[in-house]
Parts: structure tokens; sequence; C-alpha cells
């Protein structure tokens, strides 16, 4: 046996091993009946041993207290994600809560180091910019100024439909804002693996890192170091791609999840953009549940 890499949609993929253990990287299936559905919801889930979660946001942690609860997999989370998980009926020895730094043993030949970490720059007056689209300014604003922001972003979702107002209502948890950011770099028998579920970056913390393989978000504004991004997503992607040296790269977060609110990513400007600056590097987009065999 080998790794393989399964993605569903938006930056929620499962990893197994070479020795079978089962790790969900954030758990985001059950999405708005008008976006392009992977095929599996959260009730088709039937094992989990782990559930590794990014940040607090509904479209990474709603799911994951269904699949916790049948499974009995254990959720590695931010304090926030592990408040939520806990009111909706997670078993306290289920939840470990980390705020980067530590590494979590998963098994006998697999651990999980959790860094600090960012999320995107959801704010901006350009929260899903096409990857080429060169944007700027929106620097130097206040906590306050860009809690303002989210509150007008938040209540536009309203206004998108019946099934939307819908499916935010279920996806509603009550969560406080992202948590705190995490990246994760899962290490196993056959090689590293990077999962960033949203784009920003400590640029000093990702730069000492070295994974095989890295799944890096390629959609919304980035964030680099507290700042928006000064330029495109493609250029961020890319800098951080070759700060890692990663063998490959794949993308997430950037299908059209949640149709009005998010659009779908076009890749090829990443792809151009790494082949310039990284030519070592293969960007590999994968189709919804492709098994990807992650480390050959």
């Amino acid at each position: 046996m080998t790794a393989t890499l399964d993605w569903y949609g938006c930056a929620t993929f499962r990893l197994r091993t070479a020795e079978g253990l089962t790790v969900w990287l954030d758990a985001y299936l059950d999405r708005v009946p008008d976006a392009e559905q992977s095929g599996v919801g959260v009730d088709d889930v039937t094992a989990a041993d782990w559930i590794l979660v990014g940040h607090s946001h509904f479209d990474h942690l709603w799911g994951a207290e269904r699949i916790a609860v049948r499974t009995g997999a254990t959720v590695v989370g931010s304090y926030e994600s592990v408040r939520v998980l806990a009111a909706a009926g997670v078993p306290e020895e289920q939840l470990l809560a980390v705020a980067g730094g530590e590494r979590v043993a998963l098994d006998a030949s697999t651990s999980v180091r959790v860094l600090p970490s960012l999320h995107s720059c959801v704010w901006s007056s350009q929260p899903m910019p096409p990857a080429d689209e060169v944007c700027l300014g929106e620097t130097g604003l206040t906590l306050q100024d860009r809690t303002e922001r989210m509150r007008a972003l938040w209540a536009g979702f309203g206004a998108m439909g019946e099934d939307v107002r819908a499916h935010m209502k279920a996806a509603d948890q009550g969560e406080r804002g992202d948590g705190g950011a995490l990246v994760f770099v899962v290490e196993t028998s056959e090689g590293s693996l990077l999962f960033q579920d949203s784009i920003g970056s400590w640029s000093g913390v990702l730069g000492q890192q070295a994974p095989d393989v890295a799944i890096l978000a390629v959609a919304g504004r980035g964030n680099r170091d507290g700042e928006p991004v000064q330029g495109t997503t493609a250029d961020f992607v890319t800098e951080q791609t070759a700060a890692l040296g990663a063998r490959t790269v794949v993308p997430c977060h950037h299908d059209d999840w949640l149709p009005g609110f998010s659009r779908a990513i076009d890749t090829a400007p990443v792809r151009a953009a790494i082949d310039r600056a990284a030519p070592g590097t293969a960007l590999v987009d994968l189709g919804y549940a492709s098994g990807y065999a992650l480390f050959r």
C-alpha cells in the first residue's frame, strides 16, 4: 500500500497512509445544493481515525462534529474549534486543542506538527479575486475596521437565496471568527504533507518547512504576515511554494463551493508562475475523490 489523498471540494481532504490510518483534513462535505457536489457527504463517512481542522469557519469545521461522534475520531484544532465541537456534543476525550508548536502522534508511523498560521483577508473588498488579478491597498486596517467589514460580508449572505440562507443556518455553530488559523505538517513513513486551508501565512514560519507535498489554498486575498498581499494570488502562492521547496503542490479552496460568494479559480496562472519561479515543483490539480497516490 501507499498513501493516497482524496479531495472533496473546498479545503477538505482524506489522507490514507500506507499503514491504513485515515486522517480527514477539514470536514466540510455537505454543501449548498447549487454548488458542484463531490458525491460524498458527511453521512457517507464510515472511517476516520483523526480529523485535523485548519480553522473554525463553517466551510472547514462543519461536519467534524458528526464524523467524530459516529466514528470515534479524535479532532485536532484550535481552542475555538474545540469549544464549538464540545458544545455540539463531541466527547472531551476526542478533542485536542492546539495553538501551534505542538507535535501529535497519530499512530506508530505517523505524527503531525502544528504551526501557527493566518486566515486570508476575507474582509478585503476583493475577497475572491481571479488568480492573476493584481490587488493593492487596504493595508494598516485596525481589527475594528476588519470586523466591521466582516459584519457586512456575513450580512450579504442573506441576500443569496433561500437555499443559501438555510445552509448558513444549518452550518452556524456559533463560532467566534476563525479561531486562529493553523497549518499542519503530517509526517508519514513515506514522506511529509503540509496542509494549509486558507491563503495566509507567517513567512518566517512557513519558510522553515520542507515538506514533500504541500496543499496550498489558491483562492482569496492573500495574507502575508498580517497584511494583505500587494499583487496577485498566483505570485503569492508561488512565493510560498519556492520557500517550501516541495516537489508537488496540490491546490485547494479553488472550486465554486458557495455560488454567489465564491468563484471557480482558474489555476493556470498559478501553474505558469510556479513553472517560472520553481521549475522543479509540479502543480497537481485533483478531481473529486480521485485517490491520488501521494508520494509516488
